[in-house]
C-alpha cells in the first residue's frame, strides 16, 4: 500500500491526541490485515491469532509482545498479563502508542501499513515494550523492569534502561545498536536511526545523560554523551559525536561536532526534522557546486577558478558535514586538477579533474 493511502478512506485520519485516535488506528489495523490475509494464505493463521482475534489494540500489542519476549523461564502468558494490565490501566500508554504507530506509518517510506508496524517494527516493539518496563520502574519493581529490559536488548537489539523517559511520536527507525542510558529523556515527536548512543561520559553517577528536545532527528551512528541538552527541532547529522550543548532548530555534525555556520551564528532552520526526516538541508553549499559544474567545457579555465574559490569559502564556513578523510580526498581532488586545468583548455583535463571532484563529494556525502 502506497504511503498515506489507507483501506477506508471515506473516514480520514482524525486529529492527533483526539478520543477517536485509538479507534481508528485500530480500525486500520484490522482492515489491513484482512486483506494481507486474503492475498497470502500462509499468514491467515498468525494475523488471526496476532490481530484478527483480539478486539482491542492493547491486547494485540499484549499478545504479539508477550510471543516476542518469552523465554523458558518467562512465559508467554506471563508477559501477556503483565503488559496487557499496564496499558489496559494507563490511558497515557495508550495514546503514546498509538501515537508511535502514526509517527513509523507517516515518516518511513518503507512502511506500508500499520498493521506491517504493529507486526514488524523492531523499533516500535521495542519502544511499546520499553514503556511497560518504565512504568514498572517507577512502580519500584525494579528486578522485573531489568529483566524485561534484557529481553527486550536480546531479540531487538535495542538496549534502553527502564529509567530512560521517552516521549510520545517516537520513530526508532531500524533501531539497531541504539543506547539509551538510566538519566537520558526523548522528547516529543523525536526520530532517531539505528546505532545511535544517548550515553554517560565516564563512571559518574547522578543526571549523567542526554536531554533530547521535542522534534529532534538523530542520524544513524550518532553518538551524544553527557548531560548535555539538544535543544527543540534541532538535527544531529549521521557518525557525529555530540558533547556540548545543541541550541534549538540548529545542526551539529562531525567528530567532534560542531554547528552548521559556526558557533557564533549557527545556521537556523524552520521545519521540525523529528517529523520531516530531513537529513540534508544543511548542505546548502552543494548546490553552488552543482552549477559550477553545469558551466560549459569550453569555460574550463573559469570553472576550476571558481571551484577552486568554492572550496575557500566552504573552509571558511566551517561546514563540518563530511568527514575529515572524505574532505582531504575533496581538497586535494579540486586543488591536483585547478592548475592543470587553468593552464590548458583541454576538455579532457577539465573532465578528469571534474571527475575526481564528483568521487570525492560522494564519498563525503555517503559519510
Amino acid at each position: 500500500m502506497p504511503g498515506g493511502e489507507f483501506l477506508n478512506p471515506s473516514t480520514p485520519p482524525p486529529p492527533l491526541g483526539s478520543a477517536e485516535e485509538e479507534a481508528w488506528v485500530w480500525n486500520q489495523i484490522k482492515s489491513e490485515a484482512r486483506c494481507d490475509a486474503d492475498a497470502e494464505p500462509a499468514l491467515a493463521s498468525y494475523l488471526y491469532a496476532t490481530i484478527l482475534s483480539h478486539f482491542s489494540l492493547e491486547r494485540s500489542l499484549s499478545f504479539h509482545l508477550g510471543n516476542k519476549l518469552c523465554c523458558s523461564t518467562l512465559l508467554s502468558t506471563l508477559l501477556y498479563d503483565l503488559f496487557l494490565d499496564i496499558f489496559s490501566n494507563d490511558a497515557t500508554l495508550r495514546s503514546a502508542t498509538v501515537a508511535d504507530l502514526r509517527a513509523c506509518r507517516f515518516r518511513d517510506p518503507a512502511c506500508v501499513s500499520f498493521s506491517h508496524c504493529l507486526l514488524n517494527y523492531k523499533g516500535f516493539l521495542a519502544c511499546q515494550a520499553h514503556r511497560v518496563a518504565h512504568k514498572l520502574w517507577t512502580q519500584s519493581r525494579k528486578p522485573l523492569a531489568l529483566a524485561l529490559q534484557s529481553r527486550i536488548s536480546d531479540v531487538f537489539a535495542v538496549d534502553i534502561h527502564p529509567a530512560a523517559k521517552i516521549g510520545k511520536g517516537i520513530l526508532f527507525d531500524h533501531a539497531t545498536g541504539v543506547v539509551v542510558g538510566e538519566t537520558a529523556v526523548i522528547g516529543n515527536n523525536v526520530s532517531i536511526l539505528h546505532h545511535v548512543t544517548l550515553g554517560g561520559t565516564g563512571n559518574l553517577g547522578g543526571d549523567r545523560h542526554p536531554k533530547i528536545g521535542d522534534g529532534v532527528l538523530i542520524g544513524a551512528g550518532a553518538t551524544i554523551l553527557g548531560n548535555v541538552k539538544i535543544g527543540e527541532g534541532a538535527k544531529i547529522g549521521a557518525g557525529s559525536m555530540v558533547l556540548r550543548d545543541v541550541p534549538p532548530r540548529t545542526t551539529a555534525v562531525g567528530n567532534p561536532a560542531r554547528l552548521v555556520g559556526g558557533k557564533e551564528q549557527p545556521t537556523k532552520h524552520e521545519e521540525t526534522p523529528g517529523e520531516s526526516m530531513d537529513h540534508t538541508s544543511f548542505i546548502s553549499d552543494l548546490s553552488n557546486y552543482s552549477m559550477l559544474l553545469n558551466l560549459p567545457l569550453r569555460n574550463g579555465c573559469q570553472r576550476s577558478k571558481l571551484l577552486s574559490r568554492w572550496l575557500v569559502r566552504i573552509r571558511k564556513k566551517q561546514l563540518y558535514g563530511i568527514g575529515s578523510q572524505a574532505y582531504v580526498t575533496f581538497s586535494d581532488a579540486l586543488s591536483g586538477h585547478a592548475g592543470r586545468a587553468s593552464s590548458t583548455s583541454s576538455s579532457t583535463v577539465i573532465a578528469e579533474a571534474i571527475a575526481h571532484a564528483d568521487a570525492a563529494i560522494a564519498i563525503a556525502c555517503s559519510c
